[in-house]
Order: C-alpha cells, then sequence, then structure tokens
C-alpha cells in the first residue's frame, strides 16, 4: 500500500500564504487526521494532494511517486462541497466516474452496484441526482469516491448531511478501509469526530502545522492538566474556581464540573475546597480532549503572530 508523503509544501495566493512549508507523512493502514480552524489552509492542502492545483514549492508524493495526472487514478476524493451532475441518473455517472479511473464499464458496473446495495440504495440506479435528498447524495458521493477501489482516499466533511445511522454505517466502511491497509486523510472541523476516528492528525492554522503525529501520544504529551469533578451538592466551589486566574473552568453542568490548572499541579487543593460544600463522587485527573488541545495550541499561534505583527 501507498505511503502519502508531503515535504517543505507551499501554496500562495496573491499575497495570501494558503500553505507554509507544511511537511507530513500518512501511512498505510492509518487514519490520518487534517484539522484547523476556517481558513487554515487544510483544502488548499487537500486540493494539492489530489493534483487539482500544485505548490509552488515543494515535494508531494504517492508511494515514491510525485503526485500528478498518473496518481490521481490511485486516488478517491470525498469533497465537501458535492459535485454531482443534478439531471443525470445516479447509475449511469456512478459507472462513468468510475470509468474515468480507468475501469471497464461491467467493472464499474458491478463495483458500483455491490456499494449501492451496501448503502441499501441499489433502488437509486434510475434516480436522477436531483431527485435525492442531501445525506442520499452524500451517499451516492461515497459511492463514487470508492467504486473503483483507490489506494488513497480522502475524505473531507464525509458525515455531513447523515442521521446517525448512516453515519455509523460510513464510519464502519472507513475501519474496513483501514483494516486493508489503504492510505485514508480525514478532513473534518468536528473534534469529536477526529477524535473517535483518527489514529494520527495534523493541527494546522495560517498554513503551519501546530503539532503532527499520533494522536495517542500527542494527547499524553499534552498532560493530565485537566481535572473532572463529579459532586453532589450545590457546587459554589465552581463558582470559586471561575475567578481563580490559576484555573479555567472549561465545562459546568449540574454535578460535573471540568477545569484545567494553567500552573503547577494543585489537585489535592483542589479536592480540599471542593469538599467543604459538596461531596465529591468522583475527582479524576484526566488527558485533554481533543478539542482543548486544538484550542490550546491555536490560541497560543494566535498570540504569537499578534506579538511578531506589533514588534
Amino acid at each position: 500500500m501507498a505511503r502519502l508523503t508531503l515535504r517543505n509544501v507551499t501554496k500562495r495566493y496573491a499575497s495570501l500564504t494558503a500553505v507554509d512549508n507544511l511537511s507530513l507523512e500518512v501511512e498505510p493502514g492509518r487514519i490520518f487526521g487534517l484539522l484547523g480552524p476556517n481558513g487554515a489552509g487544510k483544502t488548499s492542502t487537500i486540493r494539492m494532494i489530489a493534483y487539482i492545483t500544485a505548490p509552488d514549492t515543494g515535494v508531494i508524493e504517492l508511494d515514491g511517486e510525485v503526485i500528478g495526472p498518473g496518481t490521481q487514478e490511485r486516488m478517491g476524493y470525498l469533497p465537501e462541497e458535492r459535485g454531482l451532475y443534478r439531471r443525470m441518473k445516479v447509475g449511469e455517472q456512478l459507472v462513468y466516474l468510475s470509468m474515468l479511473k480507468g475501469m471497464t464499464r461491467s467493472d464499474a458496473r458491478d463495483s458500483v452496484k455491490y456499494w449501492l446495495d451496501r448503502f441499501d440504495a441499489i433502488s437509486w440506479m434510475s434516480k436522477r441526482a436531483d431527485q435525492l435528498s442531501k445525506g442520499m447524495q452524500q451517499k451516492v458521493q461515497f459511492v463514487a469516491t470508492v467504486a473503483h477501489d483507490p489506494t488513497l482516499l480522502i475524505f473531507d466533511e464525509p458525515f455531513s448531511g447523515l442521521d446517525p445511522i448512516n453515519s455509523d454505517i460510513l464510519r464502519d466502511v472507513i475501519f474496513e478501509f483501514r483494516e486493508k491497509g489503504k492510505t485514508i486523510l480525514f478532513a473534518s472541523h468536528r473534534m469529536e469526530q477526529i477524535e473517535q476516528i483518527c489514529d494520527d492528525i495534523c493541527l494546522i492554522a495560517d498554513g503551519v502545522s501546530l503539532v503532527s503525529g499520533s494522536l495517542r501520544e500527542i494527547k499524553r504529551t499534552a498532560g493530565s492538566n485537566v481535572v473532572e469533578i463529579e459532586f453532589e451538592g450545590d457546587g459554589k466551589f465552581v463558582a470559586e474556581f471561575e475567578s481563580d486566574p490559576g484555573l479555567e473552568v472549561l465545562t459546568s453542568t449540574r454535578g460535573l464540573a471540568r477545569l484545567r490548572m494553567k500552573g503547577p499541579n494543585r489537585a489535592n487543593e483542589l479536592l480540599d475546597r471542593a469538599r467543604r460544600d459538596s461531596e465529591i463522587i468522583r475527582f479524576e485527573l484526566v488527558e485533554p480532549s481533543l478539542n482543548e488541545i486544538f484550542v490550546d495550541r491555536v490560541s497560543a499561534h494566535e498570540e504569537r503572530r499578534t506579538q511578531g505583527n506589533s514588534q
């Protein structure tokens, strides 16, 4: 199976640097999450990988071959924006799109039928795309992405428009591809999806990589500076913690508080303070969530950029 490699890739649009000296590696048999705030450079990066645009500098390779027309047949790209021919029948356009990727008409038709059947959608073969709902169109585009059995799969917000049942089906299929050793790039702004699905991540902002590597290792090295407190009582201590400059209350609901220590570990002190007015059911030091890591890294990046601009 093929490894996807980006080395020192930069993409500029006039005076805007969308991707700035980005390097990353997507391993076969692992799901790689590309995440970042709006305008971070995710879409620009994906479009270069898919050879829709080319980098200004740097190299992108799929299994050692520089990305170009010769690699496109080995890719399946599910974009965030839908791109179906609205007045064309579903079966006809799926077969046509598969043939563009090098399949024979017979093989393409067999594969399309197999995948539509997997999604309980074989009856859509003769329907026009504009007769389908948003979620149905998303499943059709997923079939168009995978029907030619690509080596590299690129999913940009693949669960958009899907209900929970179909999201689960799609997720199971993506896990099947991982087990088969496919190279999978997954882009989403939803942190919980990235955390549930991905093995590795790259967080980018302003086109720059802020953190990259194994999700498990990134969470471990982020430290256990987050405390979860489950309690009974009025929870007056939460208001005290909110006014403490060394703490940040991340969430506070009835009977549960989650907070971050900004400085040294103060767990014992916090437990004593919480016990004064509430019965503590659970007090636990936990790893920060991916969303919390995301907010921390992006905020620190914005602060550095602001300071740099003011000098």
